[in-house]
């Protein structure tokens, strides 16, 4: 072992218990369980709490939009909003965010308009919104791909002297994937500025996490890669928005990666064309209904008395008109053009590409002139 590893100081272990500074009860913890962390002020919680509300409404509103039909498929956050926002949350405006097919709430708390986002689920678009605008990527499908971009970028940002941290949120499942284990290990060996949030919420699709990995907990991985590892309770908002602005801002003063894993539940199906109690049973649902990350924190901001009556029913009020506002989105319908298939998929055009786009050119050419004729027919008929 050569001296410039052996002089490396130990990474933070994830602690035994998840870290947590609210309780189930929406009481402040005090102790071991907060591993050193405190509580952030009033304010940053009821900001917090604000957004979780609209959040859960928000997700409320697509998935009754997608039971109806209105969208082809729509993957919940519910139950989650801790996490989501308490990383989102953490972020500057210029820092970058990497997420996963499940983390739409985490893109309408970073700005990016209800339409936009549903714009792929409903099938309209690649990708509704400017990554640049936002600083988002595109929402990753592909389990774990998301990560080596975030690795990616955060390296670049390094090299160029950008004060720029990449997040990339993953669930339980992609850590998986080699793809995870190659942005782990990458971010660790090249001291990059990202910082890996796992939502672990307990299944990945219909596999629990018991039968894809023995580890304690997901957390415990990061001491392999040579980086710190922190275990939280992921339906502690407080929490997670203390963990991840640490580990943020080790990461923008050079300190390289971490990886947090928040310890959740997803309350709904994986997507609406599963069914969910094939392989988990009401009681445990139930159970976890128990520690939904929006009670708690209201029943703490309640009981501090920075949550009045009135604040309450504002931002209930809010989440109505943001709810509103989607389904009003989702009314309107888009002007499709099929051609646009063909955009983006090179920067110069292959000649092959060109041939199918002028083929299918053809085709909506001769179909618009059948739908014209057949109009023009039955207008004479009904003459």
């Amino acid at each position: 072992m050569n001296d410039d590893v052996a002089a490396r100081a130990e990474p933070v272990r994830p602690t035994q218990k998840p870290i947590r500074l609210i309780d189930e009860k929406g009481v402040p913890v005090q102790g071991a369980e907060c591993a050193g962390f405190t509580l952030p002020s009033p304010e940053v919680l009821l900001s917090l709490y604000r957004r979780m509300v609209l959040a859960r409404r928000f997700d409320g509103q697509v998935t009754a939009l997608t039971r109806q039909g209105r969208l082809a498929t729509y993957p919940s956050a519910l139950g989650q909003e801790g996490c989501e926002i308490g990383a989102v949350s953490a972020l500057s405006e210029d820092d970058w965010l990497f997420p996963t097919y499940r983390d739409s709430v985490a893109l309408l708390t970073r700005g990016v308009p209800p339409a936009q986002i549903l714009s792929s689920f409903r099938g309209d678009w690649h990708m509704g919104f400017d990554p640049y605008e936002h600083r988002i990527s595109a929402q990753a499908t592909p389990l774990a791909t998301q990560a080596l971009h975030a690795v990616g970028l955060a390296t670049a940002a390094k090299l160029k002297g950008d004060e720029v941290v990449a997040l990339t949120l993953l669930g339980d499942g992609a850590t998986s994937e080699g793809d995870a284990h190659e942005a782990f290990n990458f971010a660790s060996v090249w001291q990059a500025p990202v910082v890996f949030v796992v939502q672990n919420n307990g299944y990945a699709i219909s596999v629990p996490f018991s039968k894809q990995s023995h580890a304690r907990t997901l957390a415990d991985r990061a001491i392999g890669y040579g980086m710190p590892g922190y275990f939280v309770d992921g339906n502690d908002v407080a929490a997670m928005y203390a963990v991840i602005s640490a580990a943020v801002q080790n990461a923008r003063e050079g300190g390289g990666p971490t990886l947090i894993e928040g310890l959740t539940y997803r309350m709904e199906s994986h997507t609406n064309s599963d069914d969910p109690t094939r392989y988990r049973s009401k009681d445990e649902v139930a159970e976890w209904r128990q520690r939904d990350p929006v009670a708690r924190l209201e029943t703490h901001l309640v009981a501090s008395g920075v949550l009045t009556d009135e604040l309450r029913r504002e931002i209930a009020d809010a989440a109505e008109e943001l709810a509103a506002a989607t389904r009003d989105a989702m009314n309107t319908d888009p002007e499709l053009d099929p051609l646009e298939l063909f955009d983006h998929v090179y920067a110069a055009e292959r000649p092959a590409l060109r041939e199918q786009r002028e083929f299918l050119a053809r085709e909506l050419a001769s179909a618009e002139s059948v739908s014209t004729e057949s109009v023009s027919a039955e207008a004479g008929s009904l003459a």
